[in-house]
């Protein structure tokens, strides 16, 4: 089955611009937070729930894991959904349409966006980071300026993809990188020592923190890709397929379980070292825990 093609980035901006230095922190958890100066409070309206089968919003760009609370989260236009025991999903935070997304351990996450009206934060918001799983962010930098539609993050730093590949690792001062052609996704290793990009020219590969890119010649026409640990990457193929490489990208299978319209996906590995593949496609939330081999509904 082939995948639709990819979803052409929504390139709407609020008017007007913000300085995007000041932290903003908004929605749940303020009074925690308040030890930070120049924090803003935006408006909270009352949370959403999706009941079980059902995907929030009308697209999803991320999915992730989250290593702390085990929770899967959802980053959509409807902002972020938080997976709940009983198969339903609940929104946690401000609604901001979250055009890119990033988990870099338990609880902390990256963004990009846009907010919703009466959401005190820049528009567009620039890089956006959480340190409580979502019910708080604040204003790295480039408020006013990124919407980053592509987005990869490690303990290296953040890179991100706003009409031009963008690279930081305070997530305050940037440096341009050297991808010419538009990612679909990106992702980066844990380290940050290789990433990926999936393009209309093929998967690329940089090993030098982006500033130079080349073909990843072994790799499948791939449409998404994530990283799981330091050597292996999963991706969806523009066939439709999930397809591995236990080998940081030299060797791939990809003769693999079908993947229905695929929009975003994780890879990650528990405690026990079994892999686990998310993948979220127009019939809901799919898993895998059998290397690919068969997808099924999310379970937990």
């Amino acid at each position: 089955m082939m995948t639709r093609p990819a979803q052409r980035p929504n390139t709407r901006h609020r008017a007007g611009r913000r300085p995007g230095q000041r932290p903003l922190i908004v929605g749940a958890g303020l009074a925690a937070a308040l030890a930070l100066t120049g924090c803003s409070q935006g408006a909270s309206p009352e949370p959403k729930s999706v009941a079980a089968g059902s995907l929030p919003g009308e697209h999803v760009h991320g999915i992730s894991r989250d290593p702390g609370s085990g929770k899967v989260n959802l980053a959509t236009h409807e902002g972020l959904f938080v997976s709940q025991a009983d198969g339903s999903w609940q929104q946690v935070g401000p609604k901001v349409d979250l055009m890119s997304f990033a988990v870099t351990g338990p609880g902390s996450f990256y963004a990009s966006g846009h907010p919703a009206d009466g959401v005190d934060m820049p528009a567009p918001v620039g890089l956006i980071k959480s340190t409580d799983a979502g019910r708080t962010w604040t204003v790295m930098s480039r408020g006013g300026e990124s919407d980053f539609h592509a987005m990869a993050a490690s303990s290296a730093g953040v890179m991100g993809f706003d009409g031009a590949l963008r690279v930081t690792a305070d997530g305050k001062s940037w440096t341009q990188g050297g991808l010419t052609a538009e990612p679909r996704c990106l992702a980066s290793s844990p380290d940050g020592s290789q990433v990926l990009a999936t393009t209309n020219q093929g998967v690329q590969s940089s090993t030098d923190g982006g500033r130079t890119w080349v073909p990843l010649a072994s790799a499948p026409p791939l449409f998404l890709v994530a990283w799981a640990d330091a050597k292996t990457v999963v991706g969806v193929t523009t066939a439709g397929s999930l397809a591995i490489s236990a080998d940081a990208g030299q060797t791939w299978r990809a003769d693999l379980a079908t993947v229905p319209n695929g929009q975003a996906m994780s890879a990650s590995r528990n405690k026990a070292g079994q892999l686990e593949i998310l993948v979220v496609s127009d019939t809901g939330v799919l898993q895998s825990r059998d290397d690919g081999a068969t997808l099924t509904k999310l379970a937990s």
